[in-house]
C-alpha cells in the first residue's frame, strides 16, 4: 500500500488538477485497475441491471471485474459510463466479455444488446 501522507506534497505541488484513484481491493498486493466502460445499447425497452467485464489477453490470461453494488439503467441510444476495477492489470487486450444480470431468479431474462462499447484504461490513459 501507499501512505497517503506521501501523497499531499505531490498533489498540492502541481497547479493543475490531478486525478487520483485510490481503490484497493482485498485482496494482496491490494492494487486495483480501474477502467471506465462506455456503453450504448439499441434495446427498445429500458433495461436495468448489472454488468461483469472479463477482459482477456493473446495468451488467454484473464481476469474479471467485480460487479457494481448499483443497478444501471440502459436506454435505446443513450451512453452508460461505469467504473469498473480488476486486481490485474491485462496489457494487451485480445477479447472482451459482458455479463448482463438483473440478479432476479423469478421473471423473463432479458438480453442487453450493445451498439457500441468502449473500454478506457484510467490507470494508463495512453492505452
Amino acid at each position: 500500500g501507499y501512505k497517503a501522507d506521501e501523497w499531499k506534497k505531490l498533489l498540492k505541488t502541481n497547479s493543475s488538477p490531478t486525478k487520483a484513484y485510490f481503490d484497493t481491493s482485498g485482496q494482496d498486493p491490494f492494487c486495483m485497475y480501474n477502467y471506465l466502460l462506455d456503453i450504448t445499447t439499441w434495446n427498445k425497452n429500458i433495461r436495468r441491471g448489472f454488468i461483469k467485464v472479463k477482459i482477456i489477453d493473446y495468451a488467454g490470461n484473464a481476469v474479471e471485474s467485480q460487479m457494481n453494488s448499483e443497478a444501471s439503467t440502459f436506454q435505446q441510444y443513450k451512453r452508460v459510463k461505469i467504473l469498473t476495477g480488476f486486481h490485474q492489470d491485462i496489457e494487451e487486450i485480445a477479447k472482451i466479455s459482458l455479463t448482463f444480470s438483473t440478479k432476479t431468479f423469478i421473471g423473463p431474462k432479458h438480453k442487453l444488446r450493445i451498439l457500441e462499447m468502449k473500454l478506457k484504461s484510467l490507470n494508463n490513459p495512453e492505452r
